[in-house]
């Protein structure tokens, strides 16, 4: 049976961030990940994680000005201090709350940005975070995002991020493969994660269209779950979807399609 994680920034959303912890754990989940934590002193987290026995699964690095609309800062030429300082803050997060895995956001490319100079940025951001989290042993991931939800998102397929990784040349950096983004983006996924297993280091999960739970839509993840454990994945899922009508009344998909 695959290994789920809960997203804590969209489940249990029904309550206040501090106490879903405790509500994921009462839901039989032994992981969690969510966006961001720097809301939130890392103590008070940590604490949690300790108290409900959760592992923190993952994170992203700071990503600019999310309530203003930004969706990660790594390819922005101007702000490469403002990224190279969020790389430390995450570290000292992750170190805090033992995740060993830290998610790097792209972002949207600035209207009228070369692309190569949004390129060339990106990969270097790339190479420094990469060196620094090895330095912290936290492993660097890249995700690409469907153009549907976030339009202008810089990183959106999975030949793109193969690419980026072997450009950077860095042993720590590795793809998060969120199978809704890419089913919107791409499709053709059993043979895409087939292709690309030795570098994902996560997966994430939400059905089409509607991004709500496995069940919900055209994805036929009774027969992508059996797949991927006769792959041999044996990395976290996270369950990163809109419950359609509240977190628990919609978890019985766990048993009916990964039993």
């Amino acid at each position: 049976m695959p290994k789920f994680n809960a997203n804590l920034t969209l489940l249990f959303n029904e309550v206040p961030f501090l106490d879903r912890f405790q509500a994921a754990a009462e839901a039989g989940f032994k992981g969690v990940e969510f966006l961001f934590p720097y809301a939130f002193a890392k103590e008070e987290i940590a604490e949690r994680l300790v108290k409900y026995g959760l592992v923190q699964v993952l994170h992203n690095l700071p990503a600019g000005n999310w309530d203003a609309g930004e969706r990660g800062i790594a390819c922005h030429p101007d702000r490469v201090g403002e990224f190279q300082d969020g790389v430390g803050r995450a570290i000292e997060y992750a170190r805090a709350l033992g995740c060993t895995q830290l998610n790097c956001l792209a972002g949207i490319a600035p209207a009228g940005l070369d692309a190569d100079k949004a390129h060339e940025t990106f990969v270097t951001n790339l190479r420094f975070a990469a060196a620094r989290l090895e330095d912290a042993g936290i492993r660097l991931l890249i995700e690409p995002i469907n153009t549907f939800d976030i339009p202008g998102f810089y990183l959106n397929r999975s030949a793109q991020a193969i690419a980026l990784i072997e450009e950077v040349g860095s042993p720590n950096l590795w793809l998060q493969h969120d199978i809704y983004h890419m089913q919107r983006m791409e499709g053709e996924l059993a043979n895409t994660i087939a292709k690309h297993l030795p570098k994902i280091a996560h997966m994430q999960i939400a059905d089409n269209p509607g991004r709500n739970e496995p069940g919900s839509g055209e994805i036929n993840y009774a027969w992508l779950f059996r797949f991927i454990d006769q792959l041999g994945y044996g990395g976290w899922i996270g369950c990163e979807y809109k419950p359609a009508a509240g977190t628990r009344a919609g978890l019985g998909w766990i048993k009916a399609l990964a039993g």
